[in-house]
Order: structure tokens, then C-alpha cells, then sequence
């Protein structure tokens, strides 16, 4: 039975290049990673992982599988419960264990494993396997964060979305790890639920799997991302923070809205939420509902006094598009004056409970003062939240664009006035494929000027891999209409990178010379820089 994924034709064969990817997996991760790895093929093909950071605990996470040859495979054997053995140790070479103990891969959670390990000291690094029998994971290696009310004097985070399978290598991967972060913040589309298509022209590669509607389709389509080598390399070089968009269940999904019968639209929902679950570094405490049949995704992480990161929820919780109709796909975009409800300000882009939440927490980090304040609050959330303007007028729908009101609203909570705002805000994104930086001001739908003060920066990363669409001179004639913009390119792929101290907000905008080979040089685009206190972007 053949793999359910290539390479180019020009390749060797598919079953080679699996054993090859699993030993460059291990090449490319620093040598503490490497001491202790066993050659054999064993369970642990999709790698180790680790969750959002705390003070005095870290979440540690794998998945169990059959052979990856038997993806996509509806007669694919089950295999029975097993009970691993985790370790965590101060050391590479597990000679001063701090940690150990066991756990379940359940068959009904897909073999995933979730290890919360508590009791332990703020602010450092530790290291950690799993074993299986005689098979050893890869060793990852994680961190607790910052004391509560201590001031760090730096946090690196890595932001990145949109990996597409077919349209590009994770070359971007290898450059994170190399860049070494304290966190990765991913930011939504993890997997792709399209089947590959049938013009194959121009792939990096393909696969055989179908477009995903059962939880053994999502299950196998997360596998086939994290067979990947230099995917597996960056887990486990730093903990993760992962949301979600629309494509780990399907294209500008809505809630419960989907394209055709709704009932069938649900179950289909339902089981791209539990694979998500198995197969990211989640605490169980985001199981909700009877069963665990949902997710609650967004929260808050705290980085001592240095930074609070609120990971927001654009997908479970928002109303329908504008203007969509009920089975139908969303229409993409559309003309205000064409449709009455893109500005009905009932319509909530994070749902209201989500949005209740949030107010609370930017009014929190608001009411700090002094040396209780929190330096950086940023807004972690999958898509771009500043206007565009085109030329002809059209309105995204899907975009914050097609959620003005709620725009708005949130806009209003980081600029000082009748409440405290925070210190300074910054806003992460992803969703468009292309990079943009812009300047958040109090009014988002006019002009910059000494009456629409900058409250505000935002830089929207571009994909790992997924194509942008569009073109270069299209997006320039958007900006020349868009006047809060000041960095706009759709042509290159790669992720953010942000350094972030006391005084400074520093991103780099790295990319990716070639998406179409895994050997690729990564290059920094552009760098900007906030300073503290003055909101807005600089070249820098």
C-alpha cells in the first residue's frame, strides 16, 4: 500500500522518504536533542510538544500511531490502549530527573497524550521524553514562565499560521529553531482540509488523503503535517500557544455554519474539534461540554510583568458572515451598500462571551499602575484587524473587515479614555498569506491624524507555506487607499519574530527564499520596532 503523500516526481521513492524525514528530524535539532534517540521506527512518529507556559507547571503532549503507510487506510488496525512513561529532567541526558510518572494513549482520544507536570520553579528551561517499552521519544525541551510580578528583561516569540501541505516546505521551521524562542505562538491553520488538487503544477508535494469530513480524516491529516521534520524540530525546541481558523475544519466556516446540510455540517465540526484536541498541547481543562465535546481556546498567559498575551477565538464564537446564506459558502467579499448587515453592530466578530472576557482582561491590565503595570498586552488572534481599503470599494467578510462594529468595540478598549487602556498594545495575526504592519489608530475607518491618534501596532504575519492569491501590484493599490498601512508584500512565505524587553517591541519579518525546497535560505524582509509608550510601528 503506498504512502499517502510524495514528494516531487523527481524524488526518491515515498517509503524511503518517510525514514529519511524521521532521521533529519533528529539532524535538525541541537545535539541535546538528539543524545539518547533510538534508530528503530517506534509509536512516537509525530514527535513531542509542549503548552502555554506557567509559572509552577508545563504541559507536555505526543501522539501514538501505527505506521504512517497505513494513513488514509479505512481498514487501518486499531491499536489497544497503552500506557506510557514520561520523564523530566534538568539535563539532556535525564541525570537529574526532576519529574517522572505515566499515562494513558486512550484509543477514544486517538492515542493523544496530555501530561500536566506541577510543582515546579518559575523561569527555566527543563527537558523531557516519553518511553514505550523500548521505543524513546525524541527529547523536547520546554520552560515554566516568570514568576508572577517579576519584570523579565526579554521574551522571544515566534508567530507563524497557514501551512498548507502542498504548496510549500516547512523550511520556515528550521529557522525558528535556530532562532531559538522562548514560546511559539501558532496562530490558526495548522492543517489544510482539501484534498490535494488535481493541477499539480507548481506543488512542493502531494497526498492521497481525502478532503476531511470524519475524525479519522482529521486524525490522518494531522499526521501527515507532523510527519514532517522540520515541523517536529520546532515543537520540540520551545513550548507552543496554538489557536485556530477556519481550515482545521472547513474554508470560512462561521460557528455553526457550514457549506450544505447543517446536521452533517456539525458532526463534521465536531470531529475536527476532537482532533484538534488530540493532536495539539492543550490541558485538558479545554475540553468543555458534556464529553468534552468542545474547546474552549481562548485565555491568557502571563510573562511576569513584561507581557500578557490574550489568544482569542475568531472561528467558534462569531456570527455569520454578512450577507451569507444559510448552507451556502460565504461570499468573500462584498460592497457595503449591497448588504444593510455588514454594519450592524449586533453582529460580534469573537461571539459576546468572548468579547465580555476580553474587555475584562484589557481593563485589568488597564487598571495597573506603576511598578504593578504590565509592560505588553498582546492580542494574539488569527487574522488582520485593520482596515483595507481597496480601490473598488469591496469589503472582505471574513476578515475584521466584515465585522466593523465589533471592530470598533475592540479598538475603543486600547485607546485611553473614559477607562484605563493598557500600556501598550500590540495585536499578532495571520489568515491572509501576506505580511502586513500597520498603525492602529483610535478610528480605524479614517485618516491618521493629530485627531485619530496611533492607540495601537499590529503586525499580521504571512504563511508557512500557503500561497497569498493575489498579486503585488493588487495589494499596492490597496495601500495607496489605506493610510494606517505601513507595510504590505503578498509574495513572500515565512513567519514573525519578536523580541520583545522592557523598553522595546522589536519584529523581524523573516522569509522564505524558496518555498518549493526544504533546504531553503530564510532572510529577514523588514524589521519595526515600538518603543514603550509610543504606539505605532518604526523601520528600524
Amino acid at each position: 500500500m503506498p504512502l499517502p503523500f510524495s514528494a516531487p516526481a523527481t524524488a526518491p521513492r515515498r517509503q524511503f522518504l518517510i525514514g529519511a524525514g524521521l532521521a533529519t528530524a533528529i539532524g535538525q535539532l541541537p545535539a541535546w536533542a538528539r543524545l539518547g534517540e533510538r534508530p528503530a521506527h517506534n509509536p512516537f512518529t509525530l514527535g513531542v510538544a509542549s503548552g502555554d507556559p506557567e509559572p509552577d507547571n508545563v504541559l507536555l503532549w505526543t501522539r501514538l500511531t501505527p505506521p504512517l503507510s497505513s494513513l488514509g487506510e479505512a481498514d487501518s488496525a486499531a491499536m489497544p490502549a497503552q500506557r506510557l512513561r514520561w520523564e523530566l529532567a534538568h539535563d539532556p541526558l535525564f541525570r537529574q530527573i526532576v519529574r517522572s510518572g505515566e499515562a494513558m494513549a486512550l484509543a477514544e482520544w486517538g492515542h493523544g497524550v496530555h501530561v500536566q507536570v506541577d510543582g515546579l520553579a518559575p523561569d527555566r528551561w527543563y527537558f523531557y521524553r516519553f518511553m514505550l517499552g523500548q521505543a524513546v521519544s525524541t527529547t523536547g525541551r520546554c520552560r515554566t514562565a516568570p514568576a508572577p510580578g517579576s519584570l523579565p528583561q526579554r521574551l522571544r516569540l515566534a508567530y507563524a499560521s497557514c501551512q498548507r501541505w502542498e504548496h510549500g516546505f516547512y523550511a520556515a521551521w528550521r529557522q525558528v529553531v535556530q532562532d531559538a524562542p522562548d514560546l511559539v505562538l501558532f496562530l490558526g491553520d495548522y492543517i489544510y482540509e482539501y484534498a490535494t488538487p488535481a493541477m499539480t503544477l507548481g506543488l512542493a508535494r502531494t497526498h492521497s488523503l481525502r478532503a476531511a469530513q470524519t475524525l479519522q480524516d482529521y486524525r490522518d491529516r494531522y499526521a501527515l503535517h507532523k510527519s514532517d521534520a522540520l515541523l517536529q524540530a520546532a515543537h520540540a525546541i520551545c513550548n507552543w500557544s496554538v489557536g485556530w481558523d477556519d481550515h482545521e475544519v472547513e474554508n470560512n466556516y462561521a460557528a455553526d455554519q457550514g457549506v450544505g446540510d447543517a446536521t452533517r455540517f456539525l458532526a463534521r465540526r465536531m470531529a475536527a474539534w476532537q482532533a484538534f484536541y488530540e493532536n495539539m498541547p492543550l490541558r485538558p481543562k479545554a475540553l468543555t461540554g458534556s464529553g468534552g465535546a468542545g474547546l474552549q481556546i481562548y485565555r491568557s498567559i502571563q510573562w511576569g510583568r513584561l507581557a500578557r498575551l490574550h489568544l482569542l477565538d475568531g472561528r467558534q464564537y462569531r456570527h455569520t458572515q454578512a450577507c451569507r446564506a444559510a448552507g451556502e459558502a460565504d461570499k468573500g467579499s462584498l460592497r457595503p451598500a449591497d448588504c444593510s448587515a455588514l454594519a450592524d453592530a449586533s453582529r460580534s466578530m469573537l461571539g459576546w462571551d468572548q468579547e465580555h472576557w476580553l474587555h475584562r482582561q484589557l481593563a485589568e491590565d488597564g487598571r495597573q499602575h506603576g511598578a504593578e503595570a504590565t509592560r505588553w498586552t498582546v492580542l494574539a488572534q488569527p487574522t488582520l484587524l485593520s482596515a483595507r481599503n481597496y480601490p473598488s470599494g469591496i469589503r472582505s467578510t471574513d476578515s475584521w473587515d466584515g465585522y466593523p462594529a465589533a471592530r470598533q468595540r475592540l479598538v475603543r478598549q486600547l485607546t485611553p479614555g473614559t477607562q484605563p487602556a493598557p500600556r501598550n498594545s500590540v495585536l499578532l495575526g495571520g489568515d491572509l498569506h501576506q505580511n502586513f504592519v500597520c498603525s492602529v489608530h483610535a478610528d480605524p475607518d479614517t485618516a491618521p491624524d493629530r485627531h485619530n491618534p496611533a492607540v495601537a501596532s499590529e503586525f499580521c504575519g504571512t504563511s508557512i507555506t500557503s500561497r497569498s492569491g493575489t498579486t503585488q501590484a493588487k495589494v499596492d493599490a490597496m495601500v495607496a487607499h489605506t493610510p494606517h498601512m505601513l507595510l504590505a508584500r503578498c509574495e513572500e512565505r515565512g513567519y514573525g519574530l519578536a523580541d520583545i524587553t522592557p523598553a522595546h517591541w522589536t519584529s523581524e519579518l523573516r522569509a522564505v527564499a524558496n518555498p518549493l525546497r526544504a533546504d531553503s535560505r530564510v532572510y529577514t524582509l523588514a524589521r519595526y520596532t515600538v518603543e514603550d509608550r509610543r504606539p505605532g510601528p518604526v523601520a528600524s
